[in-house]
C-alpha cells in the first residue's frame, strides 16, 4: 500500500515524467549538438522557479516543462486553465504554457542572448490524450524531439552555447535536497498568501485539499467549499 501510494504521488509522477524526457533526449538528440541541463532552480523576485529541462544548442535554447498525466486533456494556448478528464471526474490545472512562461523569463534575465532564441516547450508523458488541438510546442511523449529538430537555422555560435551553459551552471541554485525544500516552501507560501479565492461556478470560497485516491492520489488542489453541492476543482500548480 505504501509503495502504491508513492507510485501514485505527485512527486513520483514528476520524477518519472522528467526521467522519460531525459531518456528520449539522450537516445534521439545528438549529444554533441544538444546539451541538457536538468532540474534548474533559479532565484526570482518572488522566490524561486524550477525548470525541468533546458536543452542548449546552436539552434536555440529549449525550455521544457513536463507533465506526467493520464486521461483526456482539453485546453488552448490562451486559456488560463486546462482540463483533465478521467472517466467521470474532471480536474482543472494551470495552463502549462503559462507556467513555463515564468521559466523562460527567468532564463532571459540570466542569459545574455536574444529573447527570440529561447523556446518554450511542454511535454506530456503518461497516457494523456489531447482532445483539443494543441499548439505545435505542446507534445505527447517523444513527439517533442520532432519539434526541436524543426529548428534548423543556427541562432547561436558555439561560443555562445558554451557561455549559456556556464551562465546556467553558475546562476542556478545548488541542485540538492535543501534547494528543493526551499523551493517547495516558497510555492506553499505563495499559494497560502493568495487572498480569498472564490469558486468561478457558485461564488463560494475555495479551500486547499489533497486527493486521497484515484489517479491523482496525493495531489493538492483547490476545491469548492460548497462540495458536494458544487464540485468545482482547480490545480494549485
Amino acid at each position: 500500500m505504501v509503495l502504491l501510494g508513492i507510485i501514485k504521488s505527485r512527486w513520483f509522477k514528476g520524477i518519472f515524467g522528467e526521467a522519460f524526457v531525459k531518456l528520449i533526449a539522450r537516445l534521439r538528440l545528438p549529444a554533441e549538438e544538444y546539451r541538457g541541463v536538468h532540474n534548474v532552480t533559479l532565484p526570482t523576485p518572488d522566490g524561486t522557479t524550477q525548470i525541468d529541462h533546458a536543452l542548449v544548442s546552436r539552434y536555440g535554447i529549449f525550455v521544457i516543462e513536463t507533465k506526467h498525466m493520464t486521461g483526456w486533456i482539453f485546453g488552448s494556448e490562451r486559456q488560463a486553465q486546462w482540463t483533465q478528464k478521467i472517466y467521470r471526474k474532471t480536474f482543472k490545472f494551470q495552463n502549462p504554457l503559462r507556467q513555463n512562461y515564468k521559466h523562460v523569463k527567468a532564463l532571459e534575465a540570466l542569459l545574455d542572448v536574444p529573447a527570440d532564441t529561447i523556446y518554450s516547450l511542454v511535454v506530456f508523458s503518461g497516457s494523456a490524450v489531447f482532445k483539443t488541438r494543441m499548439p505545435d510546442n505542446v507534445t505527447i511523449g517523444g513527439g517533442y524531439v520532432r519539434y526541436i529538430k524543426s529548428f534548423q537555422e543556427p541562432v547561436l555560435s558555439d561560443a555562445q552555447v558554451q557561455e549559456v551553459l556556464e551562465s546556467i551552471t553558475t546562476g542556478r541554485l545548488a541542485p540538492n535536497r535543501e534547494t528543493h525544500r526551499q523551493h517547495v516552501k516558497h510555492l506553499k507560501a505563495r499559494f497560502e498568501s493568495i487572498a480569498e479565492r472564490t469558486c468561478p461556478k457558485c461564488g463560494s470560497g475555495m479551500v486547499l485539499r489533497t486527493s486521497k485516491r484515484g489517479a491523482n492520489a496525493g495531489n493538492r488542489f483547490w476545491g469548492c467549499s460548497a462540495y458536494p453541492k458544487c464540485r468545482e476543482m482547480q490545480d494549485v500548480a
